[in-house]
């Protein structure tokens, strides 16, 4: 091949690779970089005692509560989602005694926790404070301080329950916060003994039984020290977290007449009381 042609060849062949080249790259940029998936944006105004639940368990189909053995003593609970409460209606409608949302994690207090925490209290009410857990962001001693400092505490006054620990389905993201069973049942466990030391009490446990047996492997060690606040939107209580023989507060629906979510407390008056005496 003459010289010229084979100049010519090389120049074509230069071309050639060239705009393959600049087709590779328009291509390469056309197409996106896999975009991180997104972290959930904290809400701690939407997250309350039972906030998770419907989600993952549903709700009864409204069938009448079930007689149960002992009188059943009316209550609710209430978070920053009901804003201020109408107290004295909701006592001469029959609530008996109130949980209040005081804390989430180590970031939240609810702005409404003093016209809910006194509101009731001031109406004649029993109340008490419980903290909504998030494991996966600090360690259980951490949040227990976090929620005696800022609301959690206790005193017998014969009108406060025990701090209660709100310990359900993770509002943000894995079920089980990203923890093993014995990691979660050593969260729950610092955070119980933490509130003891601060405050005499050990806390009420809020959760439900299916979140329970996830997540805890349904550890049976928590029913000799700490009374059970059970969820379950159904006719009956059903079946109760391993180490349990009966719970002390039943969740039973998410709206009634009280504002917040309606409960039983399992025994007559006189047993709220005992509980808040100690």
């Amino acid at each position: 091949m003459p010289a010229s042609g084979t100049t010519a060849l090389l120049l074509r062949r230069t071309a050639t690779a060239v705009a393959t080249s600049a087709l590779l790259l328009g291509t390469a940029a056309a197409v996106p970089a896999q975009a991180a998936k997104p972290t959930p944006a904290f809400h701690p105004e939407l997250d309350y005692a039972g906030s998770t639940v419907t989600a993952h368990e549903g709700r009864g189909a409204g069938a009448p509560i079930a007689a149960l053995a002992a009188t059943q003593t009316p209550g609710m609970d209430v978070s920053g989602w009901q804003g201020n409460v109408a107290w004295s209606t909701a006592r001469a409608n029959g609530a008996r005694f109130a949980y209040v949302k005081a804390t989430e994690g180590t970031g939240y207090t609810n702005p409404y926790f003093a016209q809910q925490y006194n509101g009731s209290y001031n109406a004649g009410m029993i109340r008490g404070a419980y903290h909504f857990a998030l494991p996966d962001r600090s360690s259980g001693a951490t949040q227990a301080n976090y929620f005696v400092d800022h609301g959690g505490g206790w005193s017998k006054d014969g009108k406060t329950l025990p701090p209660a620990l709100d310990i359900e389905y993770n509002p943000y993201g894995a079920t089980c916060y990203g923890l093993s069973q014995s990691s979660m049942v050593s969260w729950i466990r610092s955070f119980s003994n933490t509130v003891h030391t601060r405050t005499g009490r050990y806390p009420v446990i809020y959760t439900t039984t299916n979140w329970w047996q996830t997540c805890t492997g349904n550890n049976s060690s928590f029913g000799t020290t700490n009374p059970l606040w059970v969820a379950r939107y159904a006719s009956t209580v059903g079946t109760l977290p391993a180490g349990w023989s009966y719970q002390t507060i039943w969740q039973y629906a998410d709206s009634g007449v009280f504002p917040g979510d309606q409960n039983y407390f399992n025994g007559a008056f006189d047993r709220v009381q005992a509980l808040a005496n100690g």
